[in-house]
């Protein structure tokens, strides 16, 4: 039943149809820092991944959607594509889409800008997934998330708090 219920979630992700998910860099990148969520919303933590990338970089949309948001945000060039239920985020990016417009997986969205802060010393593209208000590991999308094994339980598993992710 735990199967069916990690399954369904990761399905439910992806849209009902298109191509599927992809890197938002080619070749796929090197992951400089992985998906740590806070144990509470207000917390720190890091809700997506780090991927090596170089200024100038082509950015590429992970999946088919909508344009959500292009422009400068904080001294940061940031994209958000809606892909329905889901959205991704990429940044430090100078956009080359706008606001609105339909966006193929694979479609060019930008280029990685050279903003050093966010890798330290290293450039890099910060690539965010997220469903309604809870972060998810974006490396899903791609086959690459690692595994979390549960516990099996007797009795019901106790329910998860309305703030924290439902497991994958």
């Amino acid at each position: 039943m735990m199967w069916i219920g990690m399954i369904a979630l990761v399905t439910a992700l992806l849209p009902a149809s298109g191509p599927g998910w992809q890197w938002p860099l080619r070749p796929p990148p090197e992951v400089l820092r992985g998906f740590d969520p806070p144990a509470h919303p207000w917390e720190p933590g890091h809700r997506g991944v780090d991927l090596r990338a170089l200024p100038g970089e082509r950015v590429y949309a992970s999946g088919p959607g909508r344009v959500a948001f292009a422009r400068d945000l904080a001294g940061r060039g940031v994209v958000t594509i809606s892909h329905g239920s889901v959205r991704t985020t990429y940044l430090p990016v100078r956009p080359s889409v706008r606001p609105g417009e339909v966006v193929k997986a694979g479609a060019r969205i930008g280029v990685v800008e050279g903003v050093l802060g966010h890798c330290g010393q290293s450039p890099c593209l910060h690539w965010g997934l997220r469903q309604g208000v809870v972060y998810l590991d974006p490396l899903i999308l791609v086959g690459r998330a690692p595994v979390r094994l549960l516990p099996w339980w007797d009795e019901a598993a106790p329910e998860p708090p309305a703030y924290a992710p439902a497991p994958p």
